[in-house]
C-alpha cells in the first residue's frame, strides 16, 4: 500500500459504481493511489456507472479537451411511466398506455439526430453556485435552466419490449448532453413517457470501456502491493492522440516557453496540434496553428 501522497502524471479511468458522486469517486480513488493533484472529466450523477476519466499531475492541464470528446452511453428507459426525477429514483407522475409501432418508434428516434435542445433536469449535476442541481431539486427548489445546445451522432435500439414496458438504447453524443432529458422527450414523442433505470458510459472519445478500473479492483490491487499504475496509468499525450501532430527541434522550445510563435510547414491551420520534439517525439503540449503557419503555445508539460 502507498503511505505517502506522490505526484504521478497520467490518466486514469475509473468505473464510477451507481450511488457516488464523480467528486466522492474522486476522493476514493485518490485517498487509494496516493496522488497529490487529481481531477476528473465529464462529471456523472450518483446514479449513473461507467467511465469517469480521471487526469493526474499534469495532465489536469489538458482535462478540458477530454470533456469536449465525443460520449457513448447504454441506457435502459422505462416505458409509459415518467416520473418527477426523470428516472426511477423519483415519484411517478403520469402513466400512459404504449401504443406506438416499430415503425413510429424508428421515426421518433431519426428525429432526435443531428444538433437538438435541452433543458436540462433539475436532478443533473449541472453546478449553480457552486452546488449541483441536484441537491436543490432534493430540497424542493427549482432553478431557472437555460436552453442547451446538444448534438446526438447515433441512437440505435439494442432491445425493446412492449410486454415489460423497457427500450435499450446505444447512444453517441456530444459533450454536454442531457441522456435523462433526451429520454424524458423521447417517451413524450412516443405518447407514452418514459424514465431511465439504468445508465452507463461506456467510452469518452477514443477510450473504451476494457480500459476501465472499478474501485473494488484498483482498492484489492494496490493492498497486495501490485505496481497497479503500470498497467491503468495512462500517459498524458494519450488524451489528445487524436489531434494532428507537429513536430519541431529541440533549440525551439525555449520560444514556445516564452510565448513566442515558430513558423512551421504543417497546413493544420487554424487547428489544435500535438507539439513533439526531437527525433524521439517527445510530447511536450498541446499548440495550435494560426492562418499564416506559426505555432504557438496553448498548453505545455515542460
Amino acid at each position: 500500500m502507498y503511505s505517502e501522497f506522490r505526484s504521478i502524471d497520467g490518466i486514469i479511468l475509473i468505473d464510477k459504481p451507481y450511488g457516488l458522486s464523480s467528486h466522492e469517486t474522486l476522493q476514493k480513488v485518490k485517498g487509494i493511489l496516493k496522488i497529490k493533484k487529481m481531477g476528473h472529466t465529464g462529471t456523472l450523477d450518483p446514479l449513473a456507472t461507467g467511465m469517469l476519466p480521471m487526469c493526474c499531475g499534469r495532465a489536469t492541464k489538458f482535462s478540458q479537451f477530454l470533456m469536449n470528446f465525443k460520449k457513448r452511453y447504454r441506457v435502459i428507459a422505462k416505458l409509459g411511466q415518467k416520473t418527477s426525477t426523470s428516472d426511477s429514483e423519483g415519484q411517478i407522475i403520469h402513466v400512459r398506455p404504449i401504443t406506438f409501432t416499430n415503425l413510429q418508434l424508428q421515426k421518433v428516434l431519426k428525429s432526435f439526430h443531428g444538433k437538438i435542445k435541452q433543458i436540462p433536469s433539475m436532478y443533473s449535476a449541472i453546478k449553480y453556485h457552486g452546488h449541483a442541481l441536484y441537491k436543490y431539486a432534493r430540497q424542493g427548489i427549482v432553478i431557472s435552466r437555460k436552453v442547451r445546445d446538444a448534438i446526438i451522432y447515433e441512437l440505435k435500439v439494442l432491445g425493446y419490449s412492449y410486454k415489460h414496458k423497457y427500450l435499450e438504447l446505444d447512444i453517441i453524443c456530444s459533450k454536454g448532453t442531457y441522456i435523462r432529458t433526451l429520454i424524458e422527450d423521447v417517451g413524450e414523442k412516443l405518447n407514452c413517457g418514459a424514465h431511465v433505470i439504468s445508465l452507463r458510459r461506456l467510452q469518452v472519445g477514443n477510450y473504451t470501456s476494457f480500459q476501465m478500473i472499478d474501485i473494488k479492483t484498483l482498492n484489492k490491487l494496490v493492498k497486495y502491493n501490485i505496481n497497479v499504475l503500470e498497467h491503468i496509468l495512462l500517459s498524458v499525450d494519450n488524451a489528445i492522440s487524436c489531434f494532428p501532430e507537429v513536430n519541431i527541434v529541440p533549440n525551439v522550445i525555449k520560444n514556445l516557453q516564452n510565448g513566442q510563435k515558430v513558423k512551421t510547414h504543417s497546413g493544420f491551420i487554424n487547428q489544435f496540434v500535438r507539439i513533439t520534439e526531437g527525433i524521439n517525439r517527445r510530447f511536450i503540449g498541446i499548440g495550435k496553428i494560426n492562418n499564416i503557419n506559426e505555432l504557438y503555445s496553448y498548453r505545455l508539460i515542460i
